[in-house]
């Protein structure tokens, strides 16, 4: 499960340090909504997909871009499970 919390881990610190920068850090938990609160907008779904795929060596279908599968933390972690 390490590896998990490390793969969360690594996202959140992309997300605060790109689009948070300032932030307290215990603010953006695993259930913080991203793409409905209106963290990530167009843009920096963009920015976080780039990340994502050059980060872990995935390719993110654009299908796959959405809340559905971004909007939180958890998520996008479940969707970098599924590409691994």
């Amino acid at each position: 499960m390490a590896e998990q919390s490390a793969i969360r881990d690594e996202i959140k610190k992309f997300i605060l340090d790109e689009f948070l920068p300032g932030e307290d850090p215990n603010e953006l938990t695993p259930e913080t909504p991203l793409v409905s609160s209106g963290i990530l907008d167009s843009i920096a779904t963009l920015k976080l997909v780039t990340f994502l795929e050059e980060t872990y060596d995935i390719a993110v279908e654009p299908h796959e871009v959405d809340a559905e599968n971004l909007d939180t933390l958890d998520l996008i972690k479940d969707l970098i499970n599924s590409k691994l």
